[in-house]
């Protein structure tokens, strides 16, 4: 720790959080608390970076809730990418602020909007929420954002994306009121900062020097997938696995963890499900099952996933990438302990390939991407069986690119296309561009109907030639 450090004692919090921290045993704060706290409970606008399990949430937490009083009304708010984070974010304000009094509100979606309401109405002087839930909540007029004067975004690098940056600019506008804006985030890419001057008066910057994230040395692999086939791709790995090894798969929501655990028991395959709605007592049994060696495969949201510490577990999988590339690196260090080899799987859809490049190339990783294992020796039949799926080969037209072993040195593209509409009997409008090498074509075909053209070419001959069609990815 640098030596400018100080102890939470030297700064003369409010009592109730300085009683809180204490109990908790926190005597001295971390770098990014050292850097943050202090200029923020002076008001002043802060962007600060460091990385995850830095105490980030502490570093905005304890100016939001000094600066805040139990009085119904709401003054600070404080905006989350995901439910997971803004539970989490809200759970740890509530025991940082001790006996403070104040009313903690999360608002977020995929629950009952009407419960949440009747919470706010009762009052809250501090919401914790995501973007959509509470502009839903503002326009139906059961949260008031006029008045507040604290605003927050955490994980601001995913806050001022393009995803969620028009939400949050319309958040932002409705408060008037507002004197101190906080962004934190482990990254800040310049368009990031760019973006974040529309928030911003004169911030400090506090960045903490603690930005290395140490990336564990297993092996790491992707399949390219398509979403309905991933399923797939996921038997097989499973398929491959010795006795006593274990998985972890990691998946964005707790719907996906619900319904992988659903499918994979379908198929014969028992995996446990681990999100946050799950109770403490029952995550805590599943952690010692883990521990002990009764549980082969879980199935966790990344929140979930936190207190998974176990040496076994040989195989990750990433059946969703995650939202952000620091996470990634915490998914992947669940394997490889104790000196034991570990495997890291990413199931890449096409929409996915731009991630997992943003990934590889912030942590300077080789990401190969190679072909679904083998089915083991001695099993000769898929656990879950391929499906077609053409969502991975088409473009946004709809069409799909087909190679063929014919060219220009042979035909033309008039000839090429009215051989194909008389053999297929399909409408010319199903037929795209054509393009034309000396001895090679590429030609468009309508995805409703490459399937059924595809195999007319392979079963035909265009004067006496064999055209032997391959699909093309896109």
């Amino acid at each position: 720790m640098s030596p400018a450090a100080k102890a939470f004692t030297d700064w003369d919090l409010d009592v109730a959080v300085a009683t809180a921290i204490s109990n908790k045993g926190w005597i001295n704060p971390t770098e990014i608390q050292i850097e943050a706290i202090p200029v923020a409970r002076q008001g002043r606008d802060v962007v600060g970076q460091a990385r995850t399990g830095s105490g980030k949430t502490a570093a905005f937490g304890i100016p939001i809730i000094e600066s805040a009083n139990p009085s119904g009304e709401p003054q600070a708010i404080i905006l989350c990418p995901t439910r997971e984070l803004a539970v989490q974010v809200a759970e740890e304000l509530i025991w940082l602020q001790g006996d403070s009094g104040l009313s903690i509100q999360t608002v977020y979606g995929g629950t009952d909007i009407e419960k949440q309401a009747k919470e706010l109405q009762s009052g809250a002087d501090i919401i914790v929420g995501t973007p959509g839930r509470v502009i839903d909540m503002s326009k139906r007029g059961h949260l008031k954002l006029a008045d507040i004067t604290n605003f927050c975004l955490d994980e601001a690098d995913r806050m001022l994306d393009m995803g969620f940056f028009p939400d949050v600019l319309w958040i932002f506008e409705q408060m008037p009121a507002r004197e101190q804006t906080l962004l934190f985030s482990a990254t800040f890419p310049q368009e990031v900062l760019d973006a974040a001057e529309e928030f911003m008066n004169d911030p400090v910057y506090a960045m903490s020097d603690d930005l290395d994230v140490e990336v564990p040395e297993i092996d790491q692999f992707a399949v390219r997938i398509g979403r309905s086939n991933k399923l797939w791709v996921l038997g097989r790995l499973i398929a491959n696995m010795a006795e006593d090894d274990q998985m972890l798969i990691f998946t964005n929501t707790k719907r996906m963890v619900e319904l992988l655990e659903d499918r994979l028991g379908k198929f014969g395959m028992k995996a446990t499900g681990m999100h946050g709605d799950k109770a403490q007592n029952r995550r805590e049994k599943i952690l010692n099952s883990l521990r002990e060696g009764n549980t082969r495969i879980v199935v966790a949201t990344d929140v979930a996933a936190r207190g998974i510490d176990v040496d076994g577990i040989t195989h990750v999988v990433n059946y969703d990438l995650p939202d952000d590339t620091e996470s990634y690196v915490h998914r992947i260090g669940r394997t490889g302990r104790m000196g034991r080899s570990g495997q890291a799987w990413s199931l890449v859809s096409k929409e996915d390939m731009a991630a997992l490049d943003k990934i590889a190339n912030t942590w300077n990783l080789e990401i190969p991407y190679v072909d679904a294992p083998e089915l083991p020796e001695g099993v000769n039949r898929d656990p879950v069986r391929k499906r077609e799926d053409w969502s991975e080969v088409t473009d946004p037209f709809g069409m799909v690119s087909v190679s063929l072993e014919i060219g220009s040195a042979t035909v033309t593209k008039r000839s090429l296309a009215d051989w194909i509409v008389n053999e297929a009997r399909i409408p010319e409008i199903a037929l795209g561009e054509i393009q034309m090498k000396d001895t090679s074509s590429t030609i468009q075909i309508h995805v409703e109907k490459a399937s059924y053209v595809i195999d007319v070419i392979k079963k035909r001959q265009f004067g006496g030639l064999t055209l032997n069609p391959s699909i093309l990815e896109f």
